[in-house]
C-alpha cells in the first residue's frame, strides 16, 4: 500500500495509520484478555463513544469521576489501537475496552477467556450518514466525495473495517453463548434507562435506583456533547476539524435527509440481500 495512503491493510481490513501501527497490531494479537474484561464491539459510528461513557459508570457503581477527568480513549481504550501500548497495564479490573475488529481477528486469548462482549448495532443508513460526515471532518480519512459516491464505497466495503453486513454477520456467528449481549443504538435512544438495566444484569453488577438515574442522565447525548472528556474537542485541529462537531446529532432517522428514493431502494436491496437467511432485522424503513 502507498506510503502516503492514510490506511493500513490488516488481514484484509482497512485501519487508519493514525490509530494503528505494525507494532500496535502485533501487540494486539498477543494481548492477554482477562476473564473479567468487558469489550464493547461496534461497527464505526454505531455508538462507540457512547459505550466509552457508559461502561466505566456501570462497572464502578456510578462514580462520575473517570468520565469527567479522563478522555474517553484512555478510560476505555481501543483494544487494537496505538494508545493501548502505554495504558493497558495501568487499568484496574474490571477493564473495559472498545473495538471495531471483526470476530475472527480478535486476539487468540479472547477466545479462551470468559471476557464479556456487548455488541452495539445501528441502522446502516444512519451509520452511512454519520460516517460520511466523519470523513469530512477527519484529515486522516479519505475524502468521501459526494454522498452517492460514498454510499457506493460503503456498500462495497471500501471503507475502514470493511462491509457493514460482514461485520454484523461475523459477530452473530460466534461461539460466545451467554458471553455476548446484543443491543441497538435505536434501543438506547428510545429507552436508555432500560438498556442500562439490561447491561447491568448482563455484567453481573447492581446499582441503586438513584445512581442508575444519575448515570442515565449523564449518558444522554446532550450531556455527553458538553463533556470535553467525551466530545473529542481535545483532539488536535490537525487531525480533526473541531469547527464541526464530532458528536453531531445523536438521533435516529437522519438518513431521511440524505437519501434519494433511488438510493434508498438500492441501499435496502443490497443490505437485505446480504443479510438473507440471517436472523437479523434492522429498521431500514
Amino acid at each position: 500500500m502507498d506510503n502516503n495512503d492514510p490506511y493500513l491493510l490488516y488481514h484484509g481490513v482497512l485501519v487508519t495509520k493514525v490509530s494503528h501501527t505494525d507494532d500496535s497490531l502485533k501487540y494486539y494479537e498477543s494481548f492477554q484478555v482477562q476473564d473479567d474484561d468487558v469489550i464493547a464491539i461496534t461497527y464505526p459510528k454505531s455508538g462507540t463513544t457512547w459505550m466509552q461513557e457508559i461502561l466505566p459508570l456501570l462497572l464502578n457503581g456510578g462514580d462520575l469521576t473517570p468520565v469527567l477527568t479522563i478522555p474517553s480513549w484512555d478510560r476505555v481504550p481501543w483494544l487494537d489501537g496505538l494508545r493501548i501500548l502505554g495504558i493497558a497495564d495501568k487499568l484496574s479490573a474490571p477493564r473495559a475496552f472498545v473495538s471495531h475488529m471483526p470476530y475472527h481477528l480478535m486476539p487468540s486469548s479472547f477466545f479462551s477467556s470468559k471476557a464479556k462482549v456487548i455488541y452495539v448495532s445501528r441502522n446502516p443508513k444512519d451509520v452511512l450518514v454519520s460516517t460520511f460526515h466523519f470523513h469530512q471532518m477527519a484529515s486522516f480519512l479519505h475524502d468521501p466525495g459526494t454522498f452517492e459516491e460514498f454510499a457506493d464505497q460503503f456498500l462495497a466495503g471500501n471503507v475502514i473495517f470493511g462491509k457493514w453486513t460482514d461485520h454484523v454477520k461475523c459477530w452473530r456467528n460466534t461461539d460466545l453463548g451467554d458471553r455476548i449481549l446484543y443491543i441497538t443504538y435505536e434501543e438506547m435512544i428510545q429507552d436508555l434507562h432500560g438498556v442500562l438495566e439490561r447491561m447491568l444484569l448482563f455484567l453481573g453488577k447492581s446499582m441503586s435506583k438513584d445512581a442508575l438515574n444519575r448515570v442515565t442522565e449523564h449518558c444522554t447525548f446532550k450531556t455527553m456533547k458538553q463533556n470535553k472528556m467525551s466530545n473529542y474537542s481535545l483532539v488536535p485541529e490537525a487531525l480533526m476539524d473541531n469547527k464541526k462537531s464530532f458528536l453531531r446529532k445523536g438521533i435516529v432517522g437522519d438518513w431521511k435527509n440524505y437519501f434519494s428514493p433511488e438510493l434508498e431502494s438500492k441501499f435496502n436491496t443490497a443490505i437485505s440481500e446480504e443479510l438473507k437467511g440471517m436472523d437479523i432485522t434492522f429498521p431500514l424503513g
